[in-house]
């Protein structure tokens, strides 16, 4: 089955981005990382980044017609992009955010999703691990486990 893992502004830039807070991990890392756990879990991985909001909306739609699963990383648009989050709402499959760090540790604005409300859960807080969390939960929520 194909899941669709949906990142974020600035995450392509990880590495030269905080280490202490997003990892060591640069971005081809991190999606060879995805890759392999997905197909670990018995998926296929389309793991996108862009820094574009329009394009991220297009990307949900699209997955929302072919009902495909999401794992969404929105970065900063978590706090503030209530047209991403009216376009997580049209999914008709799963929906998991996934965070590398954990925004409640971190500056009061990141406290607040907008996306949160329409996901099935939220994994943060775990660096890379995250991404691994969130295809289990993924394989749990598709096989009625949760």
């Amino acid at each position: 089955m194909k899941i669709l893992v949906i990142n974020g502004p600035n995450l392509a830039r990880l590495d030269i981005r905080d280490s202490s807070i997003y990892g060591d991990l640069n971005y081809a890392e991190l999606k060879n990382l995805i890759e392999t756990a997905a197909t670990t879990y018995g998926f296929e991985a389309d793991v996108r980044q862009s820094d574009d909001e329009a394009t991220i909306i297009g990307w949900l739609h699209a997955a929302a017609d072919a009902k495909t699963p999401v794992i969404i990383n929105p970065a900063a648009f978590t706090h503030y992009s209530y047209a991403i989050r009216d376009a997580a709402e049209l999914l008709k499959a799963p929906l998991i955010e996934v965070h590398l760090s954990n925004p409640m540790a971190r500056e009061e604005f990141r406290h607040t999703s907008v996306i949160s409300g329409v996901a099935n859960g939220t994994i943060g807080g775990f660096g890379p691990n995250s991404y691994v969390l969130a295809i289990i939960a993924m394989k749990n929520l598709l096989s009625g486990a949760n």
